[in-house]
């Protein structure tokens, strides 16, 4: 198979918002008991953080977590998470199903944030509770001192301000299962009222107004824009979340999954801007995409009810997962002027590219890498490439193209990364780069996933999914040839002379 690329600076989509490679923690299964906090495992630190599992978020290089939900924050007080851990109550978690013993809180979330170089993206509980809550927590985190809340946070030993900039107004308000759900209409008030006190206390935060809670709700569109008429001029974003699955066993559909997703994401900016346009606004709406994955390998796994951190939701990924991941981060990409913020959902244990052993080992799942690449590598800008390259029909889609590419230019370093996935089951892909107006601009790193069995996965005994480098591509005047095997993932780094 022979496609076609080229790639120019001139075809800039925008630039990158490091915080669209950020990720999630809830209070859900062993993310946090038995995944970032377990005080007795052999690597904790002095404040019970597993050091293994920071180091691979630090591999992870993510800017940015959403914490503590997801459905839990519909039910949760955040004040039985702060203070002395002793007295703090034990709950009931309505959201799974279990109990929150509230070892773990705020206060510990934001020194583990630090020691994982990682900042918070809060999320208040706006289904069971309302704006004075929510506002409290802001001048809890935010406020230097010298008031109620501001002043017992420091008596609970954190003197200076958490200075938290970015907050979730609430958690799909729309679903019948979560707590305290609204309708459009009422959520808008609430997250209007909501978003405007809080900023009160600290003009300097951003919110995020819950979208549709799935692209296949009954209410999605109508939700976006029945809420935003309401809460336009106050918030700052609107979220996006998105799951994928593999049940039916097709993997071209699966694979083709991101033509769905590009759909979605335009559904939702048309959205905003029509809302923008009637109410002849001055100001843009940009999107955060702060849920998204493959989920679907552990749904309905039987657990004893209102036990402790009990294991939920704990996907064992597979290499063709690792496809539709690093394809579903390029749809990201390709959006970038208006997606600034998205959380892969989630980072530890539940739906995570990082896995543990409670007491025991970690490894890496096979989503992990690529999104450690784009992460790592996909910096600077996007660039929109013009791609000539066969499609493909398969049982739920048409007129596929066999490659999902981007392309990043990162000027400052003076580096170009081009990320691909080889969606053919059987064929190579021979691609030919133009490089336009990167003269002197040379490979000097090619890196790819591939010859797997699609359903190969990773353990703690061997990660046999991993990347491994290649001979780096012909270079030919402006040509780079590149030879991608069938089902892979590709990354292609170049630098200036």
């Amino acid at each position: 198979m022979n496609a076609k690329m080229t790639i120019a600076k001139e075809f800039r989509i925008g630039d990158i918002d490091k915080r669209i490679y950020g990720s999630f923690i809830e209070h859900l299964g062993r993310a946090v008991y038995g995944g970032i906090y377990e005080p007795d495992h052999a690597t904790a630190d002095e404040d019970g953080f597993r050091k293994d599992v920071i180091e691979l978020v630090k591999k992870l290089n993510v800017p940015v977590v959403r914490y503590p939900g997801g459905n839990f924050v519909s039910g949760y007080n955040w004040e039985d998470g702060v203070g002395p851990v002793e007295k703090r109550p034990k709950r009931l978690d309505l959201a799974w199903g279990t109990t929150e013993p509230n070892y773990f809180g705020t206060n510990e979330f934001m020194k583990w944030c630090k020691k994982a170089d990682t900042e918070c993206m809060m999320a208040v509980n706006l289904g069971t509770r309302d704006a004075e809550a929510a506002r409290n927590l802001v001048e809890y985190c935010n406020h230097k001192g010298g008031s109620a809340w501001s002043d017992l946070r420091i008596a609970h030993g954190y003197k200076e301000p958490h200075g938290i900039k970015l907050w979730c107004l609430g958690n799909e308000m729309d679903g019948a299962w979560q707590m305290g759900a609204k309708t459009a209409k009422e959520y808008g008030r609430t997250a209007l009222e909501a978003s405007k006190v809080m900023k009160w206390i600290d003009p300097s935060i951003e919110t995020v107004l819950c979208g549709s809670s799935s692209r296949n709700s009954s209410t999605f569109g109508q939700w976006e824009v029945e809420s935003l008429e309401i809460a336009y001029d106050s918030v700052d974003y609107v979220s996006l979340h998105q799951y994928y699955d593999n049940k039916s066993d097709d993997i071209q559909s699966f694979l083709a999954r991101t033509l769905e997703l590009d759909e979605f994401i335009y559904s939702v900016i048309c959205a905003c801007d029509y809302v923008k346009a009637k109410k002849r606004s001055k100001k843009t709406i940009n999107l955060s995409f702060d849920e998204w994955n493959v989920w679907y390998h552990s749904k309905n796994r039987p657990f004893d009810k209102w036990s402790i951190s009990p294991p939920l939701l704990e996907d064992i990924y597979n290499f063709e997962d690792a496809l539709l991941v690093g394809s579903m981060l390029i749809t990201l990409l390709r959006h970038c002027d208006r997606i600034k913020i998205a959380c892969l959902a989630q980072l530890v244990n539940v739906i995570a590219p990082i896995f543990t052993k409670t007491g025991g080992g970690v490894f890496e799942q096979t989503i992990f890498f690529p999104f450690m690449h784009l992460s790592n590598y996909g910096r600077g800008a996007a660039l929109l490439p013009l791609m000539e390259c066969p499609k493909y029909d398969c049982k739920e889609f048409t007129d596929v193209p066999y490659l999902e590419a981007i392309a990043t230019f990162d000027e400052e370093n003076g580096e170009v990364s081009i990320f691909c996935v080889n969606k053919s089951l059987d064929e190579n892909a021979v691609l030919d780069v133009n490089l336009m107006d990167f003269e002197g601009y040379a490979p000097y790193e090619f890196i790819s996933m591939d010859g797997f069995d699609k359903k190969a996965e990773n353990s703690f005994d061997n990660v046999v999914v991993r990347p491994h480098g290649n001979a780096l591509p012909k270079l030919d005047g402006s040509i780079l040839t590149v030879s991608m095997k069938p089902l892979s993932w590709n990354v292609i780094r170049l630098k200036k002379a």
